[in-house]
């Protein structure tokens, strides 16, 4: 039979086969039709010796990504570079590097122990729905991967295989991790690649205060076992405050730089309610920084809470009897105690691993709440630059360790008050061919009439106080 004929046959034989069955659905009974399926699946069972198992990328509702889904794309990125004919590529770690994998609807091929399997990647496109959901505008795409293996191996599938492939993938994923800086556009997050240089051994601090918060950032990452012992979510939280210039997002950089984790910079000002909120904590991983910077600005947080409740029941007041009615409540704010419930509550233990990290210039402001040790374990005052901080910076900027002009520099600061970054400014060479001692005279001047100036200051205020009191003496 010529190979055009036989195509032809097997054509009009599936034609055929197509129209009997749309036949047959149209005329038998839904209940006959469903009791043949279900036996004609049982048949096939028995004839097709093959287990299935799909593994979705979402779990529990879409709520969070499956670790399970994560650790088989990593280990299956090798195997899909020398088999898949369309892949999918990403930057590895430090962007020297790309990690592969599979596209959708592919197969790869993978043996354990002397037996074969098979692993497919494959994706279900819904319909969009017009209701408000609560995922990413992009979940209507659920995709999977599916493993394929012979009956006979089932135990060896579900125990030894499984096991082996989890701890190869997370280990590949801690290989080729590209750090990520996120921030939240409402309810979701984006992100880019974290490249901040900074580390703890250039930031300008005490060294004494340096090595305490390093070794605590080091304790808290190996703890794991320890949270779990004594039942607390794995988390601790860390207030930076001081004056704007001292270094607080710097040290966040730092801290994400020691401790190899993610930042998710949390603009709590873009999220709508506790709702929201509650679900971008959810989609943060763990191994993470969480930050809200400047918080006292991000919300009304202060400790002013029964005051401002007060005029507001006084202007409903005045409203109901002018006649208007009552103001409508505003759903589309995020509330303190959604906050601490973010921070501390029953969502805070979804995933572990994580720091907390809020920053202010005006700690006095906040509400004692939120602040309190258990919330905010630790609190760092980053100040004004003192001379060990200066020193630091003069290596880092001048290259230099020692010079006459430090010891003036020293008493100079004792006096006066001036952030780090202010240093730095004056620090900063401009010209390669200007000596160091040209940016420490610029710095000498710097910190003389910032002392002039306090010393002015501190002279007017007493003349005002003289005032008053001389008044109030008059007066009696």
């Amino acid at each position: 039979m010529k190979p055009g004929d036989m195509f032809a046959r097997i054509g009009s034989i599936v034609a055929s086969v197509m129209f009997l069955w749309a036949m047959f659905k149209q005329f038998f009974p839904y209940q006959l039709r469903n009791q043949i399926e279900k036996h004609s699946q049982r048949l096939v069972s028995l004839v097709y010796p093959y287990i299935q198992i799909t593994f979705h990328e979402f779990a529990g509702e879409r709520l969070m990504r499956s670790e399970a889904y994560s650790a088989i794309e990593n280990y299956l990125s090798s195997k899909a570079a020398t088999q898949a004919k369309r892949l999918k590529a990403d930057i590895g770690k430090n962007n020297q590097s790309l990690v592969l994998s599979m596209d959708d609807h592919e197969e790869v091929a993978d043996e354990f122990n002397g037996v074969k399997l098979w692993w497919a990647c494959g994706k279900h496109i819904s319909k969009p729905q017009s209701n408000v959901s609560f995922h990413h505008p992009m979940s209507d795409e659920k995709r999977y991967y599916k493993l394929t293996f012979h009956k006979r191996n089932r135990d060896m599938m579900l125990g030894t295989y499984l096991d082996y492939v989890m701890k190869e993938g997370k280990a590949i994923r801690v290989k080729n991790r590209q750090r990520r800086l996120y921030t939240n556009s409402g309810s979701y997050w984006s992100h880019v690649v974290f490249e901040h240089p900074a580390t703890f051994q250039t930031l300008a601090l005490d060294p004494e205060e340096k090595g305490m918060i390093i070794e605590d950032l080091i304790t808290f990452s190996k703890a794991g076992q320890f949270y779990a012992r004594i039942g607390r979510a794995w988390k601790r939280g860390y207030l930076l405050y001081g004056p704007p210039g001292t270094g607080k997002s710097t040290m966040i950089a730092a801290m994400a730089n020691l401790l190899g984790y993610d930042l998710y910079d949390l603009e709590l000002t873009a999220v709508k309610d506790n709702t929201e909120l509650r679900k971008l904590l959810i989609e943060t991983s763990s191994k993470s920084i969480i930050v809200i910077e400047d918080i006292d600005c991000s919300l009304d947080l202060t400790g002013q809470r029964s005051k401002k409740k007060e005029e507001e029941q006084k202007q409903d007041q005045r409203q109901k009897q002018q006649g208007v009615q009552e103001r409508e409540v505003r759903s589309n704010q995020v509330t303190l105690s959604g906050l601490l419930n973010f921070i501390d509550g029953l969502w805070s233990a979804c995933g572990g691993e994580r720091l907390i990290v809020f920053t202010t210039n005006y700690v006095e402001k906040l509400d004692p709440a939120l602040v309190r040790k258990g919330r905010m374990d630790k609190h760092i005052e980053l100040s004004y630059c003192g001379y060990e901080a200066f020193k630091l910076l003069a290596k880092n900027y001048l290259n230099i360790e020692s010079h006459h002009l430090f010891g003036s520099i020293c008493e100079l600061l004792k006096e006066t008050k001036i952030t780090p970054a202010e240093v730095s400014e004056h620090l900063m060479p401009k010209n390669a061919s200007v000596k160091a001692e040209f940016h420490l005279r610029s710095l000498i001047q710097a910190l003389e009439l910032a002392r002039e100036e306090s010393r002015l200051k501190a002279e007017e205020d007493a003349t005002k106080q003289d005032s008053h009191y001389t008044q109030n003496y008059s007066s009696d």
